[in-house]
C-alpha cells in the first residue's frame, strides 16, 4: 500500500548544472559539425573522433534524463498497483449489475423471438393446411403469451443504462480475407531480412548503409 510521504525530488533538468554542461558541449558539437568540411579520408580522424564525444555526451543526457524519471515512474507503478487493489470491488460491483440486466434483457428478448417464431411457424402450417383441405385450419394459431420487451433504455434520476451494439469479429479463414485488411508483419520480416533472407516475393529489400559509431 501507498504510505503518504514528502519526497524532494529534482523537477527542471533546465537547472541542473550537470544538464546544462552538456547542454553547452553539444552546441559547441553542433558548431563543429556545421563548420566541418569532409575532403579527404584524413577528415574522417577528426570526425570518428568526434562521433565518439557525441556519443557519450547523449549516453550520459540520456542517463540524466532517466535519473529525472525514474521517482516519477516509480511513483506511478505504485500508484497504479495500489488503485489495481483499491478499485476492485467498485468494479467487481460494476461488472456484476452489468452482467445481471443484460442477461436479463437477452433472455426476454430470446423468449420473445422463440414464441414469434413458433408463431410464425404455425401460421404457415396452418396456411399448408387451408391449401391442403380446401380451407380448413384445425391448428391452434392462439397468439402464445410473451415476455414484455425489455426497454432500449430505463432512465432514472440519477442516470440511465441500456444495450447498445457492440460488434466482434474472428477470423476464420486468412486466405479468403481481402487483401485490405491484411496487415505487413514488419517485425518478423525485419528479423529474418536482418537474419540474411534478402529475396521474399513481393518485398523490395535494399540495403542502405549507416554510419556505426563505437566509443573507448
Amino acid at each position: 500500500m501507498i504510505q503518504e510521504s514528502t519526497a524532494l525530488i529534482k523537477v527542471d533538468p533546465r537547472a541542473d548544472v550537470e544538464v546544462l554542461r552538456f547542454l553547452a558541449e553539444s552546441n559547441q558539437l553542433r558548431d563543429f559539425a556545421e563548420a566541418r568540411i569532409i575532403t579527404t579520408n584524413d577528415d574522417l580522424k577528426p570526425a570518428t573522433d568526434d562521433l565518439a564525444i557525441i556519443s557519450k555526451v547523449k549516453k550520459a543526457m540520456e542517463a540524466k534524463r532517466k535519473d529525472y524519471l525514474q521517482p516519477f515512474q516509480e511513483h506511478v507503478k505504485e500508484v497504479n498497483e495500489a488503485y489495481k487493489i483499491l478499485m476492485t470491488p467498485v468494479e467487481q460491483a460494476d461488472k456484476i449489475t452489468r452482467d445481471k440486466m443484460t442477461a436479463f434483457i437477452n433472455e426476454q428478448n430470446r423468449k420473445r423471438q422463440a414464441a414469434e417464431a413458433i408463431e410464425a411457424e404455425k401460421l404457415a402450417l396452418a396456411k399448408r393446411e387451408a391449401e391442403l383441405k380446401g380451407g380448413e385450419i384445425t391448428v391452434d394459431l392462439t397468439p402464445i403469451e410473451k415476455p414484455i420487451v425489455a426497454p432500449q433504455r430505463t432512465t432514472t434520476d440519477m442516470g440511465s443504462a441500456g444495450l447498445k451494439d457492440h460488434w466482434v469479429f474472428e477470423v476464420t479463414d486468412f486466405a479468403l480475407l481481402p487483401d485490405d485488411y491484411k496487415m505487413v508483419d514488419a517485425v518478423k520480416l525485419g528479423k529474418v531480412v536482418r537474419a540474411g533472407l534478402h529475396i521474399i516475393p513481393g518485398v523490395l529489400i535494399e540495403n542502405k548503409p549507416s554510419l556505426a559509431v563505437t566509443t573507448r
